[in-house]
């Protein structure tokens, strides 16, 4: 239920958050709920993933396509993430995800995403997504350039794109 909560907050406080070309960084602050926790009394792994949405989320309305999306009725898909925890997060800790395109090809979007706690990294996952309409795969050059990319994606790491296949 807290998802929910959250996702209205991101609506609600997208205008305070400057604007984002596709390959800039994003960040949301949040904080570690008594729903986000495990019996180890840290942040459930699985709830990473589920908090990571919220990162993508943002990125989709401060780079302003999530106009297009609603108009256009695309709606974005993950395909897999690799994710490597470091340092658990807390109760009611704070901490900041980041979000960035790493780069693409004809039909994945690859991001990374952290979670940070005062600069230090506390978990990293690699993400790979596609945008649908329909069953129709959106070509992510018409992702690009509704993000305001033009030109090539910049260069990736093969054995990262790899081990997401």
């Amino acid at each position: 239920m807290n998802l929910i909560f959250r996702m209205i907050w991101l609506f609600a406080t997208a205008s305070r958050r400057p604007a984002a070309g596709m390959l800039d960084e994003t960040r949301i602050a949040l904080r570690v709920l008594p729903s986000d926790l495990d019996t180890n009394m840290h942040m459930n792994n699985g709830r990473y993933l589920t908090i990571m949405d919220l990162g993508r989320v943002d990125m989709i309305i401060r780079t302003g396509i999530w106009r297009l999306v609603r108009e256009r009725k695309w709606y974005p898909v993950l395909g897999g993430a690799q994710i490597s925890f470091r340092r658990p997060l807390d109760p009611f800790q704070r901490y900041e995800l980041t979000t960035r395109v790493m780069g693409w090809d004809e039909k994945w979007i690859f991001m990374e995403q952290r979670f940070e706690v005062a600069g230090t990294v506390h978990a990293r996952a690699v993400v790979k997504s596609l945008f649908l309409k329909g069953r129709d795969k959106v070509p992510t050059s018409e992702i690009a350039r509704a993000m305001g990319h033009e030109g090539d994606p910049p260069a990736m790491d093969g054995e990262l794109i790899a081990a997401l296949a």
